[in-house]
């Protein structure tokens, strides 16, 4: 079984025909094409959906990670923030005592 190679939609999308649409069997069809189970599964799962649906998906997966990066921004910014205040106010306390 290869580990961590990247294989291309055209690829997936044959091996999930041999098992939909010329209805071979998914162990068969893993095995010939030196895949795992698992992964030949979840490409059922994806590459069973019409195009515009994936397409659709891929779009939603990447809106949801550009939000969750903004999202830790404004967090580190928000830490960042919160440790000034506490530096300044320490700092305009200690300026009155004087």
């Amino acid at each position: 079984m290869g580990k961590g190679i990247r294989y291309s939609d055209e690829f997936k999308q044959e091996a999930v025909n041999q098992v939909v649409v010329h209805g071979y069997n998914v162990a068969d069809v893993a095995a010939r094409l030196d895949i795992s189970t698992k992964s030949l599964y979840g490409w059922m799962k994806s590459f069973s959906k019409p195009t515009r649906q994936r397409k659709e998906d891929e779009d939603l997966r990447a809106e949801v990670a550009r939000l969750k990066r903004e999202l830790k921004r404004a967090q580190q910014e928000r830490d960042i923030l919160k440790e000034a205040a506490v530096f300044f106010a320490g700092e305009s306390k200690n300026g009155t005592r004087s």
